[in-house]
């Protein structure tokens, strides 16, 4: 029966990505940030309504400051959804 010898095994390096000069980003900070981004209308939700999630052991369920409170539920995205649609109620 033929054994290989406990020779070290072959690794090939990762290639290397060239580093970015200290003038590259110095170039790229000079371009105004405003410039890159869209412009966008602010959120605000009505007056009177802050929705947050509360965790409570495995179920999240979403609470408003104007005293609604919503299903509790499983998934906290569901939770999350759940704080939307309330505060885009009329």
């Amino acid at each position: 029966m033929h054994e290989d010898s406990p020779a070290a095994a072959h690794t090939t390096a990762a290639p290397r990505t060239p580093a970015r000069t200290t003038r590259a980003l110095t170039e790229s900070l000079t371009e105004p940030l405003s410039a890159s981004l869209p412009e966008a209308p602010p959120p605000g939700p009505p007056a009177g309504h802050s929705a947050t999630t509360i965790e409570r052991g495995s179920f999240c369920l979403a609470r408003c400051s104007c005293g609604w409170s919503g299903p509790a539920r499983r998934s906290r995205d569901r939770a999350r959804t759940d704080a939307a649609e309330h505060i885009a109620a009329p």
